[in-house]
């Protein structure tokens, strides 16, 4: 299944995901810093989102209390429960 999520506080304003039973098939974040968010991307492919989620929930960028990161964790618990995992 596809996700789109609109994430807050953060540079970056939108995130496309790919989950297939519970596990992370692509990320692509539009905006934020480029070679950053690829790399975390390519970190998280093939990963099941729970994991990720527990990695990078609660992470902060500087002085704001998110981060893209953080988003991500974000948006994979909403397309979780989408998915219905």
């Amino acid at each position: 299944m596809t996700y789109t999520y609109s994430p807050t506080g953060v540079c970056s304003s939108r995130i496309d995901l790919e989950l297939e039973d519970g596990v992370i098939r692509s990320v692509v974040f539009t905006g934020g810093c480029n070679g950053n968010l690829k790399g975390i991307c390519s970190l998280v492919k093939d990963m099941p989102a729970k994991e990720a989620i527990s990695k990078l929930q609660g992470i902060q960028c500087g002085w704001k209390p998110t981060s893209c990161p953080d988003q991500l964790s974000k948006a994979l618990t909403e397309a979780l429960q989408v998915e219905g995992k």
